[in-house]
């Protein structure tokens, strides 16, 4: 009989993330933008400070994690919720390492890099995959919101890194990371011909998205006055952003993320189907033949 604490986490259920579509990365863009933006909301007009306003942050996102290890299906509303907390509490990580405890951005960048490689050699040596379509174990899931949560953290710092360290600017980083995506996304394309990884090219693609929103977050939302590069504010928007506040950026975007959300949650386009329940049923037979107990039902 197995063990139920281990059934839990290893008896498949549904595919618990959304499948990969335009509408993925559209809203993905959007919760790294609102983590950025959003974080600097809390800290600006919170008045908790830094670690405080990022200790709570960790203990809400500890809250909806449970609720989403608890549910045995993909729920829209709850996966991008969870995904635009880790964003924010990712951004706040940095920012805590960054201002409170003068951890150099290029040392917070190396450091991610260590963790996420660490957490991707785990699942990978756990699970033997990385393919998001694969993740209908709770314990596979673990292993994503982990790999999730160090991308964020990533990206804040690179982004920062580059845009205010290098003194790049916003929007030039912007275009750089852009450009970065599209050059994986034509690899991805041509992955027939090139015999390209296509599993590596999402997660470079992923990867790439947190520096993306972070930077637009900035450009939309910092004031060239403030600017943080070394030499000091600059008169320049395209470099120094565009004025608009932190809380009307956050705003605009999680709006927009919601009606995105929404749109998926009734016409259900992001849930995985055929192929993809077939196998997850196909694994629930073998669990049920081989522990004598487990999920026996198609997925919902």
């Amino acid at each position: 009989m197995l063990d139920k604490a281990t059934s839990f986490w290893t008896v498949p259920v549904c595919v618990k993330v959304p499948k990969v579509t335009l509408y993925f990365w559209i809203i993905k863009v959007l919760c790294t933008t609102v983590g950025e933006t959003f974080a600097d909301l809390l800290v600006t007009n919170g008045g908790l400070g830094l670690e405080t306003t990022t200790g709570i942050m960790f203990g809400i996102l500890g809250f909806f994690l449970i609720i989403q290890f608890a549910l045995r299906f993909y729920l829209a509303p709850l996966y991008w919720l969870v995904v635009v907390i880790v964003s924010t509490a990712g951004t706040l990580v940095t920012d805590t390492m960054t201002d409170a405890s003068n951890v150099p951005l290029w040392a917070s960048s190396l450091g991610f890099t260590i963790l996420l490689a660490f957490a991707f050699g785990l699942w990978y040596l756990s699970e033997r995959t990385l393919a998001i379509h694969s993740i209908y174990t709770r314990q596979r899931e673990a292993f994503y919101w982990l790999v999730i949560l160090f991308t964020f953290g990533l990206g804040t710092a690179v982004g920062d890194w580059i845009s205010e360290g290098a003194a790049f600017g916003y929007g030039n980083t912007i275009l750089l990371f852009a450009a970065a995506i599209l050059v994986v996304a034509l690899l991805w394309y041509c992955s027939r011909y090139t015999k390209v990884n296509t599993i590596a090219c999402f997660w470079a693609a992923y990867i790439l998205t947190r520096p993306l929103g972070a930077s637009i977050g900035d450009f939309l939302s910092q004031t060239p006055a403030d600017y943080n590069g070394p030499d000091g504010p600059v008169p320049n928007h395209w470099v120094g952003g565009c004025a608009l506040g932190t809380a009307v950026t956050s705003g605009v975007f999680l709006g927009l993320i919601g009606l995105l959300v929404l749109f998926l949650f009734v016409t259900k386009k992001d849930k995985f189907r055929g192929e993809q329940e077939i196998e997850v049923v196909e694994a629930q037979q073998v669990v049920v033949v081989s522990g004598n107990e487990g999920a026996n039902t198609a997925p919902q």
